[in-house]
C-alpha cells in the first residue's frame, strides 16, 4: 500500500489537545448558513475570543450546560479512565 493510501484510510485528528483546530472551524462555517456564521462571528466579537473558541463553547455547552469548552465539558470527564 503507497503512502496516500495509508494517510486516507487514518481518521483525520481534528481536535488539538481537546480543542477544535482553526482549519476545522474554517470548514465548518464554509458549511452553515450565514445567519448561524453571523451569530457565531457576533458572540465572538462580543466575548472578544476567537471563533474556534465560541464554535467550541458552543458545542460543549449543548452537552454540558455548564461547560465552557470540550475540556471542562462533563463528557470528556467521563471519558478520561
Amino acid at each position: 500500500m503507497d503512502q496516500a493510501q495509508d494517510d486516507s484510510e487514518k481518521p483525520m485528528n481534528f481536535l488539538t489537545t481537546h480543542h477544535l483546530s482553526s482549519e476545522t472551524v474554517q470548514r465548518f462555517l464554509k458549511d452553515v448558513p450565514e445567519y448561524v456564521k453571523v451569530a457565531l462571528t457576533e458572540k465572538s466579537a462580543e466575548l472578544d475570543c476567537s471563533i474556534e473558541e465560541v464554535v467550541e463553547m458552543a458545542i460543549a455547552s449543548f452537552l454540558d450546560e455548564e461547560a465552557f469548552s470540550f475540556e471542562d465539558c462533563l463528557l470528556a470527564q467521563r471519558s478520561q479512565p
